[in-house]
């Protein structure tokens, strides 16, 4: 999911900007199209190599692009979300060399922690008039990547310091983000800037069971606490904020706004809350519950996504 959706995701995104900024980038949709293939190629019965290979060369083409971006623009964001790429690229490395799966999964989260960081940073800019707070974060990022390279030398420290990372950037997110101020307005916006604070929080709890339980569980209820704080609570928080904005600039298309697509978000949230509850009480249907529920609002948002496109049209 990763590699193939995530990571394609992004990089279509970033690949559909810099070609808007020059055409001559329009070979910068090679990396969206490697990671995809990769996608796709586990599908089917072919070596899995070959999918990390694809997988790998579309994170070192997401990691081009981020330096063609701060070629053209310098920036603190910039470089940021340029080592959110090389994260994924190193976390693509790890699994190409068949490192296992709990071993690589953190440098995922990186890569999309700190992809989604960079972005909120550069429009926090709004909120902060002093320079501590972006001293606090720069030394919180510089916390998170300490504790990577900590994780291949020991690998419950290292877990336990970038749990601590999380901690720290899903307060410093939740005091310093514009969201705080947007959440107050109406329509579209206070519906992102709920998506987003909700984010926040899953990040924060997250971070709290990374530094509980990181190293000690690598499997199990635990575990899928752990993992899906991140990529359910957090990530597809800001997949469905950002959505309404990223599928009419990547696609072309309008997305008429309606107060429905907080039925998902809902959804998504309190099944995410059953679930978690499910895996550290060990009560498995609880976890079965909530994890079907999950997947019914992602398909449910989705739904929601296309209906809102073709009704505008």
């Amino acid at each position: 999911m990763i590699s193939g959706f995530l990571g394609t995701l992004i990089a279509i995104e970033r690949a559909v900007a810099i070609s808007h900024f020059n055409r001559k980038y329009r070979i910068t949709y090679i990396s969206p199209l490697l990671s995809g293939l990769g996608a796709i190629a586990l599908v089917f019965p072919v070596d899995p190599i070959f999918s990390r290979i694809l997988a790998l060369l579309g994170a070192v083409g997401l990691f081009l692009i981020f330096m063609i971006i701060y070629r053209l623009q310098p920036s603190t964001e910039h470089i940021i979300m340029g080592l959110a790429s090389l994260l994924w690229l190193i976390g693509n490395v790890l699994w190409l060399m068949g490192n296992p799966f709990f071993e690589v999964v953190p440098w995922w989260a990186g890569f999309l922690i700190l992809t989604i960081a960079g972005e909120r940073l550069e429009l926090a800019r709004i909120s902060i008039v002093k320079q501590l707070p972006r001293r606090i974060f720069l030394l919180i990022v510089g916390i998170l990547l300490f504790g990577f390279v900590m994780s291949l030398i020991a690998f419950k420290l290292g877990t336990f310091i970038t749990g601590l990372s999380f901690v720290g950037l899903a307060l410093w997110l939740l005091r310093f983000d514009i969201a705080r101020y947007t959440i107050q307005q109406k329509g579209q916006t206070r519906y992102i800037a709920a998506c987003l604070l909700l984010g926040y929080i899953w990040l924060l709890v997250g971070g709290i069971l990374w530094m509980m339980f990181g190293g000690r569980y690598l499997a199990g209820p635990i575990y899928d606490a752990m993992l899906h704080t991140i990529f359910i609570g957090f990530t597809f928080s800001m997949i469905f904020g950002h959505a309404l904005v990223i599928v009419p600039g990547v696609m072309g298309v309008q997305v008429r706004y309606s107060s429905v697509v907080y039925l998902p978000l809902g959804l998504l949230h309190a099944a995410l809350v059953l679930r978690v509850i499910g895996d550290l009480k060990l009560n498995q249907i609880l976890r079965q519950w909530g994890g079907m529920m999950n997947e019914v609002a992602i398909i449910m948002f989705i739904s929601l996504l296309i209906f809102l496109v073709i009704k505008r049209k």
